[in-house]
């Protein structure tokens, strides 16, 4: 079924994904999360497997993320692939550190799959960017295969920042990579190029630059005064919110595979689908808009 959001190849994985994707932490819940219900949380995830997206991303120390998941979705999961992390704390509801070793990955994983009650995980990835040295360190690639040769995963990945974004993709061993990115925050605009270009799938965080001041509900630095300075109020379309044309801008990258849109909000995820479904900007008006972001400082 077409549902007008756009696909493209995950890189070299042969999956197709949804441009737009789910980003579920905002149904964590817990101490650190906005309280959601558990209907409410079956009711945002089940729309977004209604509305068509068919990449949902979540990790670990997402609160109560995983557990939503199996418990509201799991029935449906011939109709998404499923994305979470490893070498987070084990056994607890929320951050902390993050330990790499091979008895933590493999508990990790083992407990996503209880979670989320799915007998595989089309990508595992590597939370909080670890320095190659580390991964080195505790064998950490190695154990990642083996649970990949055990059928648990299918994928290699690593949710990657500068600077050891630089080297996990010169090692030449990981099939996705999950990096920020938005208009707002173009630190990573030749990088998400240079990893599709060896060949990895790329996911995006961000992609709405954690949307509008006030929206989310939760209080963060307005990096949204550059969006005015910028003066891309006057390449909005009729009508169309500023987080749409961030999203818009977002999809417009050439080398973007999927970006992971989190919300609890169902009249939001409507209005993401429908930027999605818009398409990227067109030609000119994104080469205006990074112009525009250029002259205030927002650079790639």
């Amino acid at each position: 079924m077409d549902t007008g959001l756009g696909k493209a190849r995950l890189g070299n994985t042969g999956l197709e994904v949804t441009r737009l994707g789910y980003g579920a932490m905002e149904v964590r819940a817990g101490d650190r999360g906005r309280p959601i219900e558990d209907e409410e949380a079956g009711r945002i995830l089940n729309a977004v497997l209604d509305a068509g997206i068919n990449f949902i991303d979540t990790s670990i120390d997402y609160g109560r993320s995983e557990e939503f998941i199996g418990r509201h979705i799991s029935h449906r999961r011939g109709e998404f692939f499923l994305a979470s992390k490893c070498g987070c704390p084990v056994g607890q509801q929320g951050p902390g550190e993050h330990v790499f070793t091979k008895d933590n990955i493999v508990a990790g994983v083992n407990q996503s799959l209880q979670r989320m009650r799915t007998d595989y995980l089309d990508a595992v990835q590597f939370h909080s960017s670890p320095a190659q040295e580390a991964l080195k360190r505790e064998d950490a690639i190695q154990t990642l295969l083996d649970l990949k040769a055990d059928g648990k995963i299918r994928l290699l990945g690593s949710s990657s920042t500068l600077p050891n974004l630089a080297d996990h993709i010169a090692m030449g061993v990981f099939d996705v990579f999950q990096i920020p990115y938005s208009g707002l925050n173009r630190e990573h605009e030749s990088w998400i190029t240079r990893a599709a270009g060896a060949g990895a799938g790329t996911i995006i965080r961000g992609g709405v630059a954690k949307g509008e001041p006030g929206r989310s509900g939760v209080s963060r630095p307005d990096s949204w005064a550059k969006f005015g300075e910028a003066r891309l109020n006057d390449l909005l379309d009729e009508g169309e919110s500023r987080t749409a044309f961030m999203l818009r801008f977002t999809i417009s990258h050439p080398d973007l595979h999927t970006t992971i849109v989190g919300t609890k909000n169902r009249d939001h995820l409507a209005e993401n689908v429908a930027a999605a479904r818009k398409g990227p900007l067109p030609h000119d008006t994104y080469a205006e808009a990074r112009r525009r972001l250029d002259a205030v400082g927002v650079r790639a």
